[in-house]
């Protein structure tokens, strides 16, 4: 799943995929994703949502020059001929509102049928029109959010404590996620409509962001891929000239220490 130093640095790959960046937020690793695009190129780049993160921004401004270097570079890739289509999730979901529109040559697009070099069609979109949270109860996803942000702020203190033991870098809401029946219960809801709408549309599988969870793998016969985030663990998802799917954990590719570079 991981390569090693030199085999990522740098690459050119057919397709890049990355969702759930949060720009505007504290918990935002703008710097590893600066990183990563400075070593990764590719002739087509999917920013699959929540690339911006307005519901924060709408209650406090924060916005370091590393998020808008982001922005900037993601620009500047488009500029020099890669195709950047973006899909809107719903923490940016006010683009929505501009799907069909083009800004600086970016094309934001509702959800995408990407097709890969070796023939599979795949349906991408953010997600999060398939999470009942979001869809029903608006105010419980914003209050969801809120206590997300609190467990970030407590993995980063934590995270001190470990380092200064001698311990490396532990996400505590990855932990959680991954142990906590109901989480898990969730993800795997989750995976399964997602995957399952994907089935109904006749497509081979589906690419898509959302919660946080990178991953590739078959669900009832349809191929279904996260890309993870860019928050919790720096991961992407990448198409390699021959169409094969590959999951890149830039902090471990890197050997990053997530304490070590501002966020």
């Amino acid at each position: 799943m991981h390569g090693s130093f030199k085999t990522h640095m740098p690459k050119k790959y057919r397709t890049i995929f990355i969702s759930d960046v949060h720009l505007g937020t504290r918990g935002c690793k703008a710097h590893f994703l600066l990183d990563f695009l400075k070593h990764n190129d590719a002739d087509k780049i999917y920013l699959v949502g929540d690339i911006v993160d307005a519901w924060r921004l709408k209650r406090s401004w924060y916005w370091p020059q590393s998020h808008n270097d982001v922005v900037q570079t993601v620009l500047r890739k488009a500029n020099k001929g890669a195709k950047v289509i973006y899909v809107p999730g719903n923490h940016d979901e006010l683009l929505r509102d501009y799907i069909g529109h083009s800004f600086g040559k970016v094309e934001l697009v509702r959800e995408a049928i990407h097709e890969t070099a070796d023939g599979r069609r795949l349906l991408v979109l953010h997600g999060d029109k398939f999470d009942a949270i979001v869809r029903h109860a608006h105010q419980l996803a914003h209050l969801g959010d809120w206590a997300y942000t609190m467990a970030l702020g407590l993995n980063t203190w934590l995270n001190i404590a470990r380092r200064r033991l001698g311990f490396g870098y532990w996400s505590l809401s990855a932990y959680l996620k991954n142990k906590v029946k109901n989480a898990v219960k969730y993800i795997d809801s989750f995976e399964l409509t997602v995957a399952e709408e994907a089935r109904r549309r006749d497509v081979d599988g589906v690419i898509c962001g959302h919660i946080h969870k990178a991953e590739i793998r078959e669900v009832n016969g349809i191929l279904y891929c996260n890309d993870g985030d860019w928050v919790e663990s720096c991961t992407a998802m990448v198409e390699h000239m021959d169409g094969r799917l590959e999951i890149i954990n830039w902090a471990e590719v890197r050997n990053l220490d997530f304490l070590s570079v501002a966020a």
